[in-house]
């Protein structure tokens, strides 16, 4: 007997309606590579076992990109054109993928940096139910990658700040390559607030936070040298929605436990999956503070002696801290309780101090008192109450009142 295909499993739920594949690929102002990009998806699905469509996503192009779209629709049955007001990569899909009655939704950049062979590996998981969502990843073993030092320096980079901001397991957020099955677009997408470049990193998020599976497919990929993505503002973009996801996770505002139940899965966030978050974005706001701490420290040692300087830089720093914890690792916005909060994370900071004060009294009777060792010192006092502040800001200092009717 010979090895099944991936497509001989199929999910019968997936393959009952009249499209099994939608490729969506959004555009602004390409009128140079689409009719040849369309041209070559087209003859790579007919290659593959499922009933498609092609659908160019057009962004308020204003050059020929919306005549030669038409053109192609007008020629190929299985091709057809969204046109859109208003840009954004995010916005295309949200308005594509939401009224698509196919079973199966993908996407794909228009330079088609990805080679097509990795298409099929894509979408089968997803036709035969076995995953929920499909990346290519262009930072897993296997890939092959062809882009400058610098790209892959932000894209590594990029990935690792998800990983410990986030708790993301998937590898690689913004590879333009990605597929999910219709019945998790239409629970999930509704949640995804971001229109532009953001909108892939948001979706992936919210899905694995839900519960959903995420397959990943290492892909061959060559940079486009005529990208026109502008990195710093991407960049900027990029980790304010990183701030307002933690957010939304941390405070419930997010509501995926609610996903995860209607598409039968286990929530992430759910059991200790909130408490790993919180402890996540705790560790990140305490090395800013912690350094903060020791920058502080180093400044008022000039004028001041080494006990002032402890009792000044760690003051400061732990206001910062308060207030930064209170808002990005327990979620807790607006004006009210900020002052009662502020006096709770100072009382904190009284233990803090007595740790820190005697940590530096040890020191200085041990005939030591260069300011090195007592940066030194002071840190690692500093950081054995970090489970302690933690624990009472958890337990105590942003702990929410339950009401007893």
């Amino acid at each position: 007997m010979s090895a099944s295909q991936p497509w001989e499993s199929a999910d019968p739920a997936l393959v009952t309606g009249t499209t099994t594949l939608e490729v969506v690929i959004p555009v602004h102002n390409e009128e140079r590579d689409l009719a040849s990009s369309v041209e070559r998806v087209r003859e790579h699905l007919a290659t593959m076992p499922w009933t498609f469509r092609v659908t160019i996503a057009d962004n308020a192009s204003t050059d020929g990109t919306a005549v030669i779209a038409r053109r192609l629709a007008h020629t190929y049955d299985d091709v057809r054109v969204v046109h859109l007001a208003e840009k954004g990569r995010g916005r295309a899909l949200k308005r594509v993928w939401s009224g698509s009655d196919a079973a199966v939704l993908v996407y794909m950049d228009v330079d088609l940096s990805t080679d097509l062979n990795a298409l099929l590996p894509l979408v089968a998981p997803l036709i035969s139910g076995h995953s929920d969502l499909a990346i290519g990843t262009r930072l897993g073993r296997g890939s092959r990658v062809e882009r400058g030092p610098q790209r892959e320096i932000i894209s590594r980079g990029y990935n690792l700040l998800l990983r410990g901001a986030l708790r993301a397991r998937f590898s690689d957020a913004q590879c333009g390559f990605k597929a999910i099955r219709a019945d998790v677009a239409r629970e999930v997408l509704p949640l995804v607030e971001d229109n532009a470049w953001f909108f892939d990193t948001e979706l992936l998020v919210l899905a694995e936070r839900s519960g959903l599976r995420i397959h990943e497919v290492p892909v061959d990929w060559v940079d486009d040298p005529d990208s026109r993505v502008d990195i710093v503002r991407t960049a900027l973009d990029d980790l304010r929605g990183i701030a307002r996801i933690g957010r939304g996770l941390l405070s419930g505002r997010l509501p995926v436990p609610d996903v995860a139940e209607r598409l039968g899965r286990a929530s992430a966030d759910a059991g200790s999956g909130r408490l790993g978050m919180q402890l996540a974005m705790f560790g990140l706001v305490g090395v800013g503070s912690t350094l903060l701490y020791a920058g502080l420290y180093l400044v008022f040692r000039g004028p001041f002696s080494a006990f002032t300087s402890n009792l000044l830089a760690l003051l400061l720093s732990t206001l910062a801290n308060t207030a930064a914890n209170r808002r990005l690792t327990f979620g807790v916005t607006g004006r009210a309780g900020a002052l009662r909060h502020q006096v709770r994370g100072l009382l904190v900071f009284l233990v803090g101090l007595g740790v820190t004060s005697g940590s530096l009294w040890l020191l200085h009777a041990s005939g030591h008192d260069h300011h090195g060792a007592e940066v030194v010192v002071l840190t690692v006092a500093n950081l054995a109450v970090t489970v302690l502040r933690f624990v009472a800001m958890r337990g105590w200092v942003f702990a929410r009142r339950t009401r007893v009717s």
